[in-house]
């Protein structure tokens, strides 16, 4: 059971302040009857609350996909830098919301929002082999056995990587473009990977997550509510 005036927050992104001038003006109904006390406890799953003629929607959880600029970080508040919630659009914002993974500061592309946390632990648990395929350009030219190293698994230093899958769209007069496809993720790992193999990463835009890929239509720094579809995808 929760109080009114926090579901009104929690649901419509306003301050608990705004939330009870709303139940006390009368423009807040549980089943269709009108409340006017904020300390009202209702059931979220089996009650139908509306302002006006608006139906507040109850969603245990949101799904939220990012295409993620280049200079904002994955992280809930930090002091220098804009992060992917100073960005996100208010109409998405909840409490609860986190990253599922991160990217890199300088790493753009798709980026999973919710506040499911079994979900994503799921989505990251290095035993469920979830596919991640990412976008490079770099300096240099990768050596002749690059792909067959990846494929073999990787050993940086002590650490030895699971197989991953490299596919090089060209690779000449020191420059290379590539797509890599991994199921971890390690500290910088993408980075060091091809840093391995004779590229050094100047541009790295993650382009699928598991059965999700980043949408054409979906600008940089842009961000939006999952499709059913999509959601279902990302669940299988």
């Amino acid at each position: 059971m929760t109080r009114l005036d926090r579901y009104l927050s929690e649901r419509e992104n306003i301050t608990r302040k705004e939330a009870k001038a709303l139940i006390k003006a009368g423009k807040v109904k549980i089943d269709r009857e009108t409340v006017l006390l904020s300390e009202y406890k209702l059931d979220e799953e089996a009650s139908e609350v509306s302002i006006g003629e608006r139906i507040i929607r109850y969603e245990k959880f949101v799904y939220i996909v990012m295409n993620k600029p280049s200079g904002v970080v994955c992280a809930s508040e930090d002091k220098r830098d804009k992060t992917v919630f100073d960005i996100l659009p208010e109409k998405l914002k909840r409490k609860g919301l986190f990253t599922a993974g991160r990217l890199d500061k300088d790493t753009t592309g798709l980026l999973i929002i919710t506040n499911d946390g079994a979900l994503s632990h799921r989505l990251l648990s290095p035993k469920h082999h979830v596919k991640k395929q990412y976008y490079i350009e770099g300096e240099g030219e990768a050596a002749e056995n690059a792909c067959e190293r990846i494929k073999e698994g990787l050993s940086l230093g002590s650490l030895k990587l699971k197989p991953g899958e490299l596919n090089i769209i060209s690779s000449e007069n020191e420059k290379t473009k590539a797509l890599l496809t991994i199921t971890e993720g390690k500290f910088h790992q993408v980075k060091r990977m091809m840093y391995e193999i004779g590229v050094e990463v100047t541009c790295l835009k993650r382009i699928s997550f598991g059965n999700i890929t980043l949408p054409e239509d979906l600008k940089e720094g842009q961000a939006r509510l999952m499709s059913e579809t999509e959601i279902k995808m990302l669940k299988a």
